[in-house]
Formats: C-alpha cells, structure tokens, sequence
C-alpha cells in the first residue's frame, strides 16, 4: 500500500439483519466479511475500524447472533488534494463455537454461513478472525479449512495484538502465516491501540475499489 494513503472508513450505518438470503440488502455493493471465534473481539473490531462504538453490538452471551448483519460504510482515500471514495458493505457474521455445540448446531451454522457466502455475488475479502494469543486452536483450523475449501479469497487475522508482547507477536504471526496460507500474510491488529488498522484498510482498498472511483473530489 502507498504510505501516503489516508485510509478511513466514513459514514458507517447498519442496514439490516438476515437470516436467508431474500434479505440480503438489493444494492449492489462490494462487500467484506468478518468470521471468527465467538469471543475472538469481532465486534469490537468492526467498531474501531469504523470509529463508532457501538455500531457493531458486543454480546454480553458470545455465540449467540444467528443473524448476518449489513453495515454499509465508505472507504475514502486521501493522497495529497486528491479524494475518492468507494462504498461497500461490513458484513458481520455469526461467530463459530464448534467445541461447545452439538454436531446439528455445526451443520445449521455451517448451513447458513455457507448459504452466505454462495449467495452474495459480490463478497470479495472475508477477514478470518483468529485470537493472536492462541494461533493453533483446532476451532481455526476448522473453519479455514472449510472456507478454504469453499474457494473464498481470505485475510487473516490477529486480534488482541496488544495483549502481547513484540517478540511473541512475531512468534505467532508466523505460525498464523504458516498454519493458515492465504493471498496476503496475516495482520496483528489491536481493536484499544489500533494497532493494524491502516494494513487491513490496504487490503480493503484493493477489493472496494474493483467496482471504479465513486465521487472524485
């Protein structure tokens, strides 16, 4: 990404909540989803990212949103006098817990993420959400591995980055890297220091801007 981006994510509204594929918002947008452990801090993620707390909801009981939640937003993109913007769609989806259910709760979530995500004609970056603390857990492992088999274009991802320490950040970041292969090298990202924020927004702007320039300035 050029360093001199200025990456931020404007005008962030949630838009609807669904739980079958009719519901799905009709316009036509890129859209990027987030996946991930039940208490892996997707929530608080998606609302550091867009600088709105509260936007996305931090469930006091995590595993329980059965619903997938639309968050439209824009990416705009600042380089010197120059400005453009891309809108897209946040896509929260509901967290996995395979090691606390039962095989029919996997197979319906299973179900559902998968209807998703064969659905949506324009999901173009799914950011797998991993606690950096714990980079091997099976739980992950699973969920790659079926995404992956799924053909979808994946970014992983670090959280909680800030919980520890430089050198066994860089440990873990390489077994993510080694354990989870992906397009682009997994991002340590801190939802309290923002540690990663301006990384990932790269990434979004390689997929958001796909669709051409929207409102030149």
């Amino acid at each position: 990404m050029n360093d001199k981006l200025d990456l931020a994510i404007i005008n962030p509204r949630y838009v609807v909540s669904a739980v079958r594929k009719e519901q799905y918002p009709v316009e036509q947008l890129p859209e990027i989803a987030f996946l991930g452990r039940s208490n892996v801090g997707k929530s608080s993620l998606i609302n550091a990212l867009c600088n709105q707390r509260g936007l996305a909801k931090v469930s006091g009981a995590p595993g329980k949103t059965r619903t997938v939640n639309f968050f439209s937003a824009v990416l705009r993109c600042k380089e010197g006098e120059e400005s453009w913007r891309y809108p897209f769609y946040l896509v929260d989806l509901p967290g996995y817990g395979f090691a606390r259910t039962s095989g029919s709760d996997r197979e319906r979530w299973s179900r559902f993420i998968g209807e998703y995500i064969r659905e949506s004609k324009k999901l173009k970056l799914l950011c797998l959400l991993v606690d950096l603390r714990h980079p091997g857990l099976q739980i992950d492992r699973d969920a790659y591995e079926w995404l992956h088999a799924g053909g979808v274009v994946l970014q992983i991802v670090g959280t909680k980055a800030d919980k520890l320490n430089q050198s066994d950040r860089n440990k873990n970041l390489s077994a993510l890297e080694r354990l989870f292969p992906a397009a682009a090298r997994p991002i340590a990202y801190s939802a309290l220091k923002q540690q990663g924020r301006s990384t990932l927004l790269g990434r979004f702007l390689q997929y958001t801007a796909e669709d051409g320039v929207v409102d030149k300035e």
